[in-house]
């Protein structure tokens, strides 16, 4: 099992963090597995797939070493601590729970909760977050990683919702950690038609452009 630092590394190697919100369980393996084979290292099964806890369970029997399983859509500490023990490595969260952070801390995991004003990060950095997840970033674009960069360096971001394949090289260059990006890798179509080349194609795209501006 990795240790906090070498998951926290993980992420900024890579840059991205996948995020898989899907209604039916059973397309999550062959989707994970797309993933996996198009780069992606860090991937986050949320809370809002059914059965998600299960799901997670299954996944960590196999996930090869190299790949880290997570959790997203996080909102209370026993839910944080259901994933934890079912394998997942790493807790996001939309929002700032202090109580889930201070779970991830006694399981010594990654823990990644959600803000978006400046207080707000602080308020979750100075709480004990790992990684201080920017929500909604469509609103404010890279350059409100920019901003907030400016008077707060020493916060670690990973901005999520509104980035895609296109813009997350951008996000990157603004000063943050890795990108969070799900539906817009994700190809809800190309699932649904089992045409799970689309989605490792786009992430091998995805991780191409990181891995240009982490160079």
């Amino acid at each position: 099992m990795r240790t906090k630092q070498e998951m926290l590394q993980l992420v900024a190697d890579t840059g991205a963090v996948a995020v898989l919100r899907i209604p039916d369980p059973a397309q999550v393996m062959p989707v994970f597995e797309a993933l996996k084979d198009g780069g992606v290292k860090c991937i986050e099964i949320t809370m809002s797939t059914p059965n998600a806890i299960e799901v997670i369970a299954e996944l960590a029997k196999t996930v090869p070493e190299d790949i880290a399983l997570g959790v997203g859509t996080v909102l209370d500490p026993e839910t944080a601590r259901a994933a934890i023990l079912a394998g997942a490595e790493f807790v996001v969260a939309p929002t700032t729970n202090f109580d889930v952070i201070r779970m991830c801390q006694r399981y010594d995991k990654v823990v990644m909760p959600g803000a978006f004003t400046p207080t707000e990060i602080l308020a979750a950095w100075e709480a004990g977050a790992d990684v201080v997840k920017v929500f909604p970033a469509s609103l404010g674009g890279p350059g409100l990683i920019k901003a907030i960069k400016g008077p707060l360096p020493q916060i670690t971001l990973l901005p999520t919702g509104g980035v895609t394949i296109e813009n997350a090289a951008e996000f990157i260059r603004a000063g943050s950690i890795a990108v969070g990006i799900g539906g817009k890798l994700i190809d809800k179509q190309a699932m649904a038609e089992g045409k799970f080349e689309i989605i490792r194609e786009k992430a091998r795209k995805l991780v191409t452009s990181i891995a240009a501006v982490k160079r």
